[in-house]
Parts: C-alpha cells; structure tokens; sequence
C-alpha cells in the first residue's frame, strides 16, 4: 500500500493511474513524429514540454470527469462517454492556452491524432485493468476478527470498492453463542474461535489481520495475536484500519486512548505559518480573479429580491470564539424570522431564484474569503456551524467538541467527500471526515481538498 497525501492506496491503483498517463504522453509521442517526422524526443526539449503538456492537461481532465472513480464508469458506454468529454474539454482547455500562448502549439493535426491513439490506448488499458479487478489479481488478503457493526463496516467498504484493494480470506469470531459469522462477506473461510488463527493465516498466506473485535474485556485472543505478530504477521486495529480504507474515522467506535496514542494531529508552528501563508495568497488571487463575477452576481441579488446583498451570520470559530461569517444572500429577508434556527432542505421554499443558481454554483461562499483574509477562518477546515446547532450536536455526537481545535474552513475534507449535511446523522458522517482531516491534516492534504472543490464547483455537486 502506499500512502498519499495521509491516505493509503494499492500500488496497483498507482500502477493504473501512471501507466495510463504514459499511455497518454506516448500516444501525443507516436501522433508527433507521424506528422512532424523527426526524433523530437531526442533533439527538441522544447517539443518534449509541449507533448508533457496535453498529457497533463488530459490527465486532469480524465480526472474532472469522474474517469478515475470506477465506481461511476462501470459500463463501457458510461466510460466512452466520459472520455469523449474528458478529450473535448481538454481540445477547449488548449486551445484557450494556444491563443494566448502561440508558442506552445506542438504542430498542425497533432492533437487530432493523438486522441485517436488515446482513445485506443485508454480503452485496451481500462479493459486489462477491468479484468485485473475482476478477478481480485494483486488484492491483498486479509483475515477479519468480529462480528459486529465495526466489522460489518470494514466488509462493506471492501465489498462496494472495487479498488480498495483488499480481499478477505478468512471471518473469525469468538465462541460466544450469539456470535455469527458476518453473513454479507464471501470469505472462504468463515469460523467461530481463535485456536489455530496463525495457522491458518499462514495457509492462507496472509500478512494482515484486522482486529475488530468490539467486546474485549472477554475472549479476546491476545495470546493468539502476540503469536501471530511475533511470526511476522501484521496486526491492526479496526477502527486504523477503517481510517486508512476510507478517509474518515467512525465516531462511535474510537475511544479516548485510540485517539490518544494514534499517529497525527500534529500542529507545529512551522505549518501554521505556511498555511496561513497559502490561505492569505489563495483567497487574495481568487477573488481579484472573480472580482467583475462577485460584482454581477451582486447586482443580481439587488434585483432579484429585497434585502441586503450580504448576509452575515455568527459561526463558532477556532478554540469557540465566536465571529460573523459573510455570504451572499441567498434566501428571502428575515427566512428565520417565523421558523427561528433550521438546517437547510433541499428546495427550500425561502431560497431566492438567484439563490439556487449561487447555491449550486457554490457562489454563496466566496464572500467567506474575507473572513479568510482576517484570520478568522482558514481556505480548509471543517465547516463553520452556529451555536445553536453546536449545542444539540455535541450532546449527541461524541467527540464533536475536537473540531473547534483548528480554524473553519470554506472548504473542507468533509464537504469534498460528503453532500451538504442538514440533520443530526449527516452532522456525525461529516464528523468522521472532520476528525480525519484534524488528524492527518498538511499543507498536500489542503492541496488535494482545492483540487476536489473545484471539481465540486464545476460541476455543482452538493449544493442545497
């Protein structure tokens, strides 16, 4: 496995994603020298940086359009096309570079034929890489201990990503009598008790076992575990393993010590600095680019319905320190004046024309980058929420109080990873990314949630 940006992925996923991108260079590579025909790899580097350019252009937009979740394109028309999109809007994309910059034209026709090349060459390899997946090469074996929620968790997760990379071998509980073996997950192995647990891992041929046994004051194998650790098999906690398997951690299953021993949560002075840096310079490019944007949509709201243009809020901030959060508006004047505090619905009745368009569009948020600006909050974060709603959630979601240790974000983990949240349940699920992010949280890892959130905003996903 290898860990990217505080999360762990199967070196095979890599494999696919590089392979695929050198599929793509080598496609722009063949396309060049048919139509330009000469050793330009060799001779020009000049040629070698445009050729590097449609491929990374490509690339990112193979992965704006969803072509690298495989969960969305798991037919071949689906991902036919996705790829005709992803390649058009990568021809629109250069084709805005090349009228400002004539320079970085590779050559006449050379674009057209190389997405001939990429075509074929993307479909050949999706259509080995589907088959790999399909029979489980490369997965990694694992051996599961439990049988309860936890452990359900872990086999759904496995079962419903088809590229997490891992398989489970083998279902073991205690000898309880009430205990089952977990009826949802295809282990060829499936058994009450731990006698011979190393054995049969060895047999198996397995290096890990996901420990996620819930009740522990009885029957838990330590002498079984400290065997099989000794023989060089690894052991893991479940709620470790859940964390590094799906971005987020599971509230109702972690306990105080997990959170005390557990890697992360590291602040140093050092990368408060450079955040702070990257928040400050970020929100400063973003909105001197939006400035004529956020001045028409402005104008719009004026028009559209009576009442201020902002509207401005008070959100708990970091270490619970209250300050006034600033929006568009983007629902009717006074919409709490009758109802008093809500979450938000989908097709809420007081959200104005304009606001659904700025609400889908993500819009809304943007006057958030002065409250960046002010260091009140931070570009990514865990999402602001109001008293009100921090009272009742921290009386029914364990460990909620953690998320005030770091400034509010106007994006964050949770929002790139989880619709808009509007009851106490989503509340707990974006915890769980929230907790994650604290956790792990880096200055690559706030790269990675901008990367997502323009992704969001493009294409308007999870707005309410």
């Amino acid at each position: 496995m290898l860990r990217i940006f505080k999360q762990y992925y199967p070196v095979r996923n890599a494999f696919f994603v590089v392979g695929e991108g050198l599929f793509i260079f080598l496609s722009v590579i063949i396309a060049s020298w048919l139509l330009i025909g000469h050793g330009f790899f060799l001779e020009d580097h000049a040629l070698l940086l445009k050729t590097l350019l449609i491929s990374v252009v490509c690339q990112l937009f193979l992965y704006y359009n969803d072509l690298y979740d495989l969960n969305v394109t798991d037919t071949y028309q689906e991902l036919f096309i996705r790829l005709l999109q992803a390649l058009g809007a990568s021809a629109i994309f250069l084709a805005i570079v090349y009228f400002f910059f004539p320079a970085c034209i590779i050559g006449r026709g050379v674009f057209i034929v190389s997405i001939c090349f990429v075509i074929t060459f993307i479909v050949l390899w999706r259509v080995g890489y589907t088959h790999v997946l399909n029979r489980g090469l490369f997965d990694q074996k694992i051996v599961l201990l439990g049988s309860g929620e936890l452990a359900m968790n872990i086999a759904k997760e496995i079962s419903d990503s088809r590229d997490c990379g891992y398989r489970i071998a083998a279902v073991v509980n205690g000898k309880g009598p009430d205990e089952q073996c977990l009826s949802s997950v295809s282990a060829r192995i499936c058994k009450n008790g731990y006698d011979g647990l190393c054995k049969e891992a060895r047999d198996l041929n397995i290096n890990k076992i996901v420990v996620a046994i819930e009740e522990r004051r009885t029957g838990f194998p330590i002498r079984q575990l400290l065997q099989c650790r000794v023989d060089g098999i690894e052991v893991i906690e479940g709620t470790s393993f859940y964390e590094m398997l799906t971005g987020k951690l599971i509230v109702e299953k972690i306990n105080p010590s997990w959170l005390i021993f557990s890697e992360g949560f590291r602040k140093s002075w050092m990368r408060r600095v450079i955040k702070r840096i990257g928040d400050l310079l970020l929100s400063i490019i973003i909105l001197a680019l939006l400035a004529p944007v956020l001045i028409v949509v402005a104008i719009l709201i004026k028009l559209d319905s009576k009442g201020p243009v902002f509207f401005s809020q008070e959100r708990v901030g970091e270490n619970r320190k209250p300050y006034m959060v600033h929006k568009f508006r983007s629902m009717v004047q006074d919409a709490e004046k009758q109802s008093g505090p809500v979450w938000a619905q989908s097709n809420d009745s007081r959200v104005t024309r304009i606001g659904k368009f700025i609400r889908k569009w993500r819009i809304d948020e943007f006057p958030q980058l002065f409250n960046v600006i002010k260091g009140e909050m931070s570009f990514v974060g865990p999402r602001p929420e109001r008293e009100f709603f921090v009272e009742e959630l921290e009386e029914a979601i364990p460990y909620y109080g953690e998320r005030f240790s770091v400034k509010p974000g106007v994006t964050g983990w949770a929002q790139v990873n989880y619709p808009y949240g509007a009851s106490v349940e989503d509340a707990k699920e974006k915890l769980n990314y929230d907790l994650f992010y604290i956790k792990n949280m880096s200055i690559f890892m706030d790269m990675m949630v901008v990367m997502r959130t323009v992704k969001t905003v493009l294409f308007g996903e999870g707005a309410r």
